[in-house]
């Protein structure tokens, strides 16, 4: 599989041979599927809490003797049977991350990029660099390359001042090649990556 290198202008400057067997076989979509949950499980805050009955506001005092009054038998209003006591087994602030194995995280990575390449969703471009901070110019940039609504940029190492340019720019991101995920690729309409990235992520995920 051949793609076209191009540059700032989108003008051809080169192409770039990936190799069939990274990218050219079955997508595996069940575990792109399972690094998705896996991602955005690790995302979850997790602050959830409710109070049991050692947290809730009232008195200790049992509200009447044991026998003898004709009611329910009762120790404490802070009871979770009675209205505004205890909740039993709530949610406590917990972590929701769990682990899956490298190799499946590699598949995810490799079956998501074939994908995009399938769909020619994916632009292969020779640097992504900014000469001054401003949004208006990365939106130019985009605009040339054919990139429209939710992107994710690829590189080998980040550029300060493009990673600051397109901030503002909704539902685009910046992302060293080394920690690019499967919920990243999918997540994104296009994904736009530079040759030594794509070079690098296909040494890593052979």
């Amino acid at each position: 599989m051949t793609f076209d290198v191009v540059n700032r202008q989108n003008e051809k400057v080169g192409a770039l041979d990936v190799r069939d067997d990274v990218f050219g076989g079955r997508v595996n979509t069940d575990l792109i599927w399972e690094s998705v949950v896996h991602a955005n499980a690790a995302k979850r805050r997790g602050t959830h809490a409710t109070k049991n009955r050692a947290l809730v506001s009232g008195s200790g005092k049992k509200p009447w003797r044991q026998k003898g009054t004709g009611r329910a038998r009762v120790g404490s209003i802070r009871n979770p049977l009675w209205r505004h006591g205890g909740t039993v087994f709530g949610p406590q602030p917990r972590s929701y991350d769990f682990k899956i194995p490298k190799r499946a995280e590699r598949g995810a990575l490799r079956a998501a990029l074939a994908q995009k390449m399938k769909d020619g969703a994916l632009v292969v471009v020779d640097e992504l660099s900014a000469a001054e901070i401003k949004t208006k110019a990365a939106a130019e940039l985009l605009d040339r390359l054919g990139v429209r609504g939710k992107a994710v940029l690829v590189d080998t190492a980040v550029d300060d001042k493009l990673s600051r340019s397109i901030r503002n720019l909704p539902g685009v991101a910046l992302i060293e090649s080394r920690r690019l995920t499967a919920r990243d690729v999918m997540d994104a309409s296009r994904v736009v990556a530079t040759r030594g990235a794509l070079e690098r992520l296909q040494e890593a995920l052979a």
